[in-house]
This record gives C-alpha cells, structure tokens and sequence, in this order.
C-alpha cells in the first residue's frame, strides 16, 4: 500500500473513531437487533451435524442457556439447508428470541436455498467468487425474505483473484469485503453485517481498522463482527480471543463478537460475555476522549516504537516480563531510566497511549514498561489483562509487562498468563503455538479430544505454530499462519500439511500424530521433551 493511500486510511480511522464507540447502522438479525446503540452481541456456532436436527436444536438450547441469542450452523449443502428448515421452524417454537445464522462456504445456490429460513445468511468472498452464483439475486432473495447478510472474509482463504493482486494481506482482505459491499450499495440492500477474521490477532486487528477506515471512507456504516477464529483452547484460547477482540472493543469498534473456542460452544459464552461486559462501561463512561491516537503511528501494519535500550530492555529486545528483568535493569526502572506506566483508572489503554504519545512529542526513548492491578479471580484477570495489555504489543509500544493480583494470585500464574499475551500479540513466542478451529458439523473426527492428544506429545516445541482443523473447508486456506497442519480429510483419515503444502493425504487417524512427529524429525524441527 503505498504512502499516500495509507495516510488517508489513517486519518479516515481516526475520524471513523473519534468518539466513545464507532457509529454503524442498526440492523435486525431476526429478533435482535445489531449496531446503532445496542449492546455489543454475542454469537456462537454448533458443532454438531446439521443434518442431526434433534442434536443441533439441543445444542442450540444450551448455547442460548448460556445467554447467546445468535447461534450459527453450517449450512456446506443442499442437504444441510432443508435441516437448516427444519431446525429454524423448531427452534422458532420453542425460543422466538434466538436467531439463527446459515453459514455457506463453497455453493452460491445453498446461500441462495437457506436465505429463506435463516435469519442472517454468511458468505466468504474467497470461496463464493467465480464458482457462479449471481450475488444480486441472492440480494433480492435476502430482501424478499427479510433475511440480513454477513459477507465474512477469513485470512488464508481469498479469491485467486485477490490473492494474485494482493497477496495473503489484509489490504486484500478489505478488498474482497469492500467488493461486495458496493454491490450491496447499488442495490439498496443495507442489511448487512461484515467480518475479518483471522488466528494471527495481528492480520486480524490490522484488517478491521483498515476496513473501518475504507468503509468511512465510501460513507458505509455497516456493524461489525468481531472473532480471532481458530483460537485454541484452555487458557491460551481465551487469551488469543481477548487479545484480538479486545484491541478493537478498545477504539469502540464492534457490535457483535465470537470467541472460538475448540470446546463445547457453550464454553464460549461466558468468555465474550466477560469481554463485552468489560468494555460496556468503558465505552459509556462519561468525556472519553481519543488522545491517545497520535501514538498509533502506523494502525494497519506492525511498527515497533524506537526506544533507547536499557540492558535487554527497549531497542531491538523481546517484551520482558518484570519478573525477568536483571538487578541493573530493576536499578534502571527505580531511576526511571526505564518509563513505568501504571494504569490505574478505567481506561488504561487510552492512558497508556497518551502518555506514550506524550514522551513521544518532547522525544524522550525511553523503553516502556506497561503496569496493571486487578482486584478479580484469575479467570476474569486473564481476560481483562488480555484485554487490555494485548492491543499495545499488537502495535508494537511496549517494552516489558507487569501484571499484578490484589488477590494474591500467584507469581507464576501471573507470568504464565503475560507469556500467553506477549504470544497471542505476536510480540514474543515463548512455547508451542496451537491454532485450531471450534469444530462445526464439517468435522470430521473427535476434535477436542485430538487436540488435546497433540498438545500433550507436541507442546515442547517452542516457538512452533501447529493447526488441528476440523475439515478441508477450514483446513489449508484458513490455518495460513500455522508451520504444519493436522487437517480432517475423511471421516477417520487426517491429512498432512508443511504450510499450504499437504505432503501426506488420507491417514489413518490412529497413526496420523506419529505421521506428524516423523514429518517435523525429517524437516529437523523435532526436539525429544526433556
């Protein structure tokens, strides 16, 4: 992207976030409604079979127990769109406050079937494009039907078309949305919803802003939502969500948001829940200003601040822990060689960021230490601090982070808990990283349980990116970030990936870890645990 463009998607996401929370469109997803001044939403998928109607409503019940009122199914056929029918009629029995999202991957003429049962139909312009289908008559049919549309683009899995003239970048990822939002314009058809999802929060926070920012740019308002997809499990995929959602929850923007979880889908409720309830009072508190914008220099690519390094601390050094830090560079922080920036009040990234972006105008390099208490249980610290920390590695303004428990958690929890953000922002790998996606019913084998099988023979490879994905669909393209993939290719048959590259297809699923284990020893990235 060149200069002059970049500074014009600058000032236009400036603009576009100048207030508490971005201004978008409200728009009904069946009977809830989205956008304009509603809370942020919370949205899960099952994992089940669609076609298994009886297990899908189920699940749907436990997900809406959990307080989600939008629940997505995969919709891969023909097949799959009359159950989708048939669940929709059920479930619009039994919970009339629950809307139901049809979710379509490779066949226009599906998109087209569910969009008149389905309240929100979701389609990828990577896979929709060029197999055929005629978009404006999927408008129409959307309009008739009062059906909303989400157009939801996924890194690693872009048209050939856009990925030839952009590459795998988020530049692209706008593009492929910005496409079909147009047409979206020219037919008078505003019920829309957009998202950019990613496992890299990077790739994934860039492209929102810069969607955002093209989008003010056209005078589109279209909600947003929000998902760092294949998060992972446990800890780490709570973390990696938190990161990713939080960094844009931050600047106001987003109105509905998913924590993808490879855990029963109800597992992610609470989660998002956790994170939209933490920035609901950020967002609303009173003469919240954007002061601190001036330090995002460069808000849709990764730029590290230039600091004069203190001992390992600032310049070209990895983020520390406080922990970590040496008695000199302990000795440098009490001189204040070192800037200790402790937020204390309700909004520390904004706090953060100005001050940063006040050492930055009277040219003091200082290296940054970032320093937060909490006063919650560690699960709701884990969050916050995610929240919170997570967005200023992202863009790349601190140096070293200080977390601390006013309920006396422990040392090692609290430095296990800034690893897994120093990882999940991209600013530090420090162990094995697992991207795997939540399962849905294209999975082909016992997701959950495999994932936990590879964690447990593999997560001593430090600094590694392994995918454990579910099917084809969300296999090759989707995992773009991962060094090796254990993707779904056949019920019981797992296939082999080196990157992109499947370099052994159709294994048995009882030998497919061993398979991997001998692929990294040939690549001569195996290491026996110690």
């Amino acid at each position: 992207m060149d200069n002059e463009k970049n500074e014009t998607l600058g000032r236009a996401w400036t603009e576009a976030t100048s207030g508490a929370r971005r201004r978008s469109r409200e728009t009904p997803i069946g009977s809830v409604r989205i956008g304009g001044t509603n809370s942020v939403a919370v949205q899960s998928m099952t994992d089940r079979d669609t076609n298994d109607t009886q297990a899908c409503i189920a699940q749907i019940g436990r997900i809406r127990e959990a307080g989600c009122r939008i629940v997505r199914l995969t919709t891969q056929g023909l097949r799959e769109a009359a159950s989708m029918q048939t669940i929709a009629g059920e479930v619009r029995r039994r919970w009339p406050d629950t809307a139901l999202v049809a979710d379509v991957h490779f066949l226009p003429q599906v998109a087209d079937a569910v969009a008149s049962c389905a309240d929100k139909v979701r389609i990828n312009p990577g896979n929709y494009n060029d197999r055929g289908g005629n978009f404006e008559a999927l408008l129409e049919k959307c309009r008739q039907n009062g059906t909303t549309l989400r157009i939801g683009v996924n890194h690693g899995s872009l048209s050939p078309r856009m990925a030839a003239r952009y590459g795998d970048t988020p530049e692209g990822m706008v593009e492929s949305a910005m496409e079909y939002l147009r047409v979206c314009r020219q037919e008078g058809f505003d019920r829309v919803a957009v998202s950019m999802k990613s496992s890299n929060t990077r790739v994934m926070v860039h492209a929102y802003r810069m969607l955002v920012a093209a989008m003010h740019l056209e005078g589109m308002d279209f909600p947003l939502h929000l998902g760092v997809t294949e998060a992972g499990s446990g800890r780490e995929g709570r973390i990696k969500s938190a990161v990713g959602i939080g960094a844009l929850l931050a600047d106001g923007v987003g109105d509905t948001i998913r924590v993808s979880l490879t855990e029963p889908p109800e597992n992610e409720i609470p989660v998002a829940r956790s994170i939209a309830d933490y920035f609901a009072a950020r967002t609303a508190a009173p003469g919240m200003q954007r002061r601190g914008q001036d330090a995002l220099r460069t808000p849709f690519s990764y730029s590290r601040r230039p600091t004069v390094a203190v001992g390992r601390v600032g310049g070209e050094g990895i983020p520390l822990l406080r922990t970590e830090l040496t008695p000199d560079e302990c000795m440098a922080l009490r001189e204040g060689r070192i800037a200790l920036l402790d937020a204390t009040g309700d909004n520390p990234v904004e706090a953060w960021r100005e001050a940063i972006a006040r050492m930055d105008a009277c040219g003091d390099r200082r290296p940054v230490l970032l320093k937060r208490s909490y006063a919650d249980d560690l699960p709701d610290l884990t969050i916050k601090a995610a929240a919170d920390f997570g967005v200023m590695f992202i863009d790349g303004l601190a140096d070293g982070i200080w977390i601390e428990s006013d309920r006396g958690a422990a040392q090692d929890e609290l430095d296990g808990i800034a690893r897994d953000i120093l990882q999940a922002s991209r600013a530090r790998m420090s162990k094995t990283e697992f991207i795997s996606c939540p399962g849905c019913g294209r999975t082909l084998y016992a997701l959950q349980d495999t994932l936990a099988a590879v964690k447990e023979r593999l997560s001593h490879l430090k600094g590694l990116k392994i995918a454990v994905m579910g099917c084809i669909v969300n296999g090759p393209g989707e995992m773009a970030d991962a060094d090796y993939g254990y993707v779904g290719a056949a019920p019981g048959r797992i296939s082999l990936y080196r990157g992109r590259e499947a370099v052994r297809r159709n294994i048995p699923q009882e030998e497919a870890i061993d398979a991997l284990i001998e692929l990294l020893r040939s690549d001569g990235r195996w290491t026996d645990p110690e």
